[in-house]
């Protein structure tokens, strides 16, 4: 291990590079811990948004409630070896759905 302090990713701010040449050990155990858990989380959400457009229904119907917004698409999910519609769409970073009525077995 060297003695030299490592040299920070070009990628990072200029500003969050200070702020972390700044902090204590106790404290940069912290950001470790927590820009771990950030990033796992983030790479989820990127997995279910992904998912979430792979289950799309290509046609939407006409039958739009008046609660779900104009954007929502149709997804199916399979529940206990039962399918279901769902309208699904994103509010900020939260995805909402909303039951639509099961899939019959004929699709």
């Amino acid at each position: 291990m060297s003695y030299e302090p490592p040299t920070p990713p070009a990628e990072l701010p200029t500003d969050l590079v200070n702020t972390l040449n700044e902090s204590s050990s106790e404290q940069l155990q912290h950001v470790a811990r927590y820009a771990e858990e950030l990033a796992e989380h983030k790479a989820r959400e990127a997995r279910l948004e992904d998912d979430s457009d792979e289950n799309e229904i290509e046609e939407r119907p006409d039958d739009l409630p008046d609660d779900v917004p104009a954007k929502a698409t149709i997804t199916i999910k399979e529940i206990n070896d039962n399918r279901y519609y769902y309208w699904q769409w994103r509010e900020g970073e939260k995805v909402t759905s909303k039951y639509k009525g099961p899939v019959s077995p004929d699709e």
